[in-house]
């Protein structure tokens, strides 16, 4: 057997040689520049947050990632009353004291129902839920706030201020 290649007999295809872009008659993309941006449907508004590439996702089990065996737990057991020591609406959290005592209570703003910021000094009803990945501590959900304190400005989710 030679070890020289042995041409195929029968009809081929060749490709025409390639000019350059500066010779008449040379090919050219069918595509223009402007027809490789995606359809204007497609876009989207991005957070203009400077910190939208840097934040890190939150550890504590929100309404949103908590799982649903979880939730049932919460939501089956007892109710528990207190009182709200301190709340960031801009942070997103805060923390509610027991009435019957002990080390005060994480509450995140999504575990929080009704129309109203919680404010120092409300008092609030609340169902225990407890944090991964230990399951050492727990947070309140199913936050209610029962009775407004007196002589204070409350406002709204929307943002109104309301006197009680």
């Amino acid at each position: 057997m030679s070890s020289q290649a042995t041409p195929i007999k029968g009809q081929r295809s060749t490709t025409p040689p390639l000019r350059s872009a500066g010779t008449p008659g040379s090919p050219t993309s069918p595509l223009s520049a402007g027809s490789l941006q995606p359809p204007s449907c497609r876009h989207r508004d991005r957070s203009p947050s400077p910190m939208r590439g840097y934040l890190i996702p939150s550890p504590l089990p929100t309404r949103r990632n908590r799982t649903c065996s979880a939730t049932a737990r919460a939501s089956e057991g007892p109710v528990f009353s207190g009182v709200c020591k301190c709340f960031s609406r801009s942070k997103g959290h805060g923390f509610i004291t027991p009435s019957d005592g002990g080390s005060d209570i994480f509450v995140h703003i999504s575990d929080i129902e009704g129309e109203y910021v919680p404010l120092e000094g409300d008092e609030v009803s609340y169902k225990l839920c407890s944090i991964p990945p230990k399951h050492e501590k727990v947070q309140a959900v199913e936050v209610t706030i029962t009775h407004l304190k007196a002589g204070s400005k409350h406002e709204t989710w929307a943002g109104d201020i309301v006197s009680s």
